[in-house]
């Protein structure tokens, strides 16, 4: 009879800290008004920040498009910028 009480002691003990787990969480996660607000703030959402993200993109791939049409080792490059001017390996 011991071994019961306590299992069920363990079991509604376990329970209550996942109520307690469940009832926090409802209070922590945001409305949908304030998902929206966080998701306007990103810096994504920004077009500034895009238009840097795209260009730095392009960027990247012109310098792989040049390494892979080259023998130049362009990972010496001093200013990625500028085609030339590094030590080739």
């Amino acid at each position: 009879m011991g071994a019961v009480k306590k299992t069920l002691v363990a079991v509604a003990m376990l329970g209550a800290g996942a109520g307690v787990g469940a009832a926090l969480f409802a209070l922590v996660t945001p409305g949908e008004l304030q998902k929206q607000a966080m998701l306007k703030e990103m810096p994504e959402q920004n077009p500034q920040h895009r238009e840097e993200a795209a260009r730095t993109q392009k960027l990247v791939l012109a310098t792989l498009q040049e390494a892979a049409a080259t023998q130049e080792n362009v990972a010496w490059r001093k200013n990625w910028m500028v085609g030339g001017g590094g030590r080739s390996a």
